[in-house]
């Protein structure tokens, strides 16, 4: 089912890849509201848009459901960025004392190794709070995971000697409805500077649902107040491409000498041909440091190649994640027309 947007806050984005096939909101107490918090930097805000809109049409089924579109304030935009926030987007000043079933929040680059000095953490913890408060569960990515958890329970990120990137098999450590119909070993992607331990969530309340030997710990939860809140440390609403865009723009900030050293090779993405070239171009690259060396970079000889190899586990998971928030909201409305007869 295709999902229900207010028509004059749809991203152009997704419009154009939707046409004819958009849906508006009806008056359907039974859809299931979700809020999108897109903190993401400007190169992957609109990307981000799309990868998410895509997983929650097809993991929803025929389960409606009914998004909108929201960023932190006081996070730097360029202009593009801002004309289009204004159109399909409402700050998270405004989401605060609304009740939503589900919210997703991202992650944002940071800035600083504590992530209390950035200068949106007020504004981040007050929509962690609120999503305490007025919702059934909320999915914390990335970043957002380990604000959030640093947030509720003092829980510090421990920095990583390089960047936790590529895709990673991680085991089913426990039981849980969010992993239904999930086997035993899951995939997601990474993309990280930064790690959660086990050892320290699980002694603040929280359960490790998948843990990786490679990456560490992937998908956690805790009950936080009203609301479930559900957190990865990876990327499992990726597109086939991501990393690769990820790796190319590491790239250029190392010929732009932004970088000390060139970046890792993605973990278990690429496969023995596309190493190779990306191998060649390496050396290329680290002969040759500046930005014109990029013209050379053999995305096209590369990017036929790659696959979601994740695709089927997340889609399970956010299927289990929607069905959780409508049966939480059917119980919802059965107690509150349960209230209203005894008022009666």
């Amino acid at each position: 089912m295709p999902l229900m947007m207010d028509r004059n806050r749809i991203p152009a984005g997704w419009a154009e890849r939707k046409r004819g096939c958009l849906m508006f909101p009806v008056s359907d107490r039974g859809a299931i509201k979700i809020a999108l918090v897109n903190n993401m930097p400007d190169p992957a805000l609109e990307d981000t848009e799309l990868q998410f809109f895509e997983l929650l049409e097809i993991a929803a089924g025929e389960i409606p459901i009914q998004v909108e579109l929201f960023s932190l304030p006081g996070l730097q935009r360029g202009e593009r960025v801002q004309e289009h926030l204004a159109k399909s987007y409402s700050s998270t000043d405004e989401l605060l004392n609304r009740r939503f079933d589900g919210v997703i929040i991202t992650g944002t680059e940071p800035r600083h190794s504590d992530l209390r000095d950035e200068p949106y953490w007020s504004s981040l913890s007050a929509l962690f709070d609120g999503a305490e408060r007025n919702t059934s569960s909320a999915i914390l990515s990335c970043l957002a995971a380990h604000a959030g958890v640093l947030h509720s329970d003092g829980i510090m990120r421990h920095p990583l000697q390089d960047k936790r990137f590529g895709v990673f098999d991680s085991d089913r450590m426990c039981n849980h409805e969010l992993l239904s119909g999930i086997g035993d070993l899951v995939q997601f992607p990474h993309s990280r500077w930064n790690e959660l331990r086990a050892e320290e969530l699980t002694s603040c309340g929280y359960t490790v649902l998948t843990l990786s030997p490679e990456a560490g710990v992937d998908i956690f939860v805790k009950q936080k107040r009203n609301s479930l809140c559900v957190h990865f440390q990876g990327h499992p609403e990726y597109g086939a491409r991501t990393l690769m865009k990820e790796y190319r723009r590491d790239i250029k900030r190392f010929l732009r000498r932004e970088r000390a050293t060139y970046p890792s090779l993605p973990s278990g993405y690429f496969d023995e041909g596309a190493a190779k070239l990306l191998a060649d171009f390496r050396e290329s690259a680290e002969s040759h440091v500046c930005e014109e060396t990029m013209q050379v970079f053999p995305e096209a000889a590369i990017a036929s190649a790659l696959s979601k190899t994740w695709h089927t586990t997340a889609v399970c998971v956010y299927r289990n994640w929607m069905q959780l928030l409508a049966a939480r909201k059917s119980d919802g409305l059965a107690f509150a027309a349960m209230a209203r007869v005894a008022q009666r």
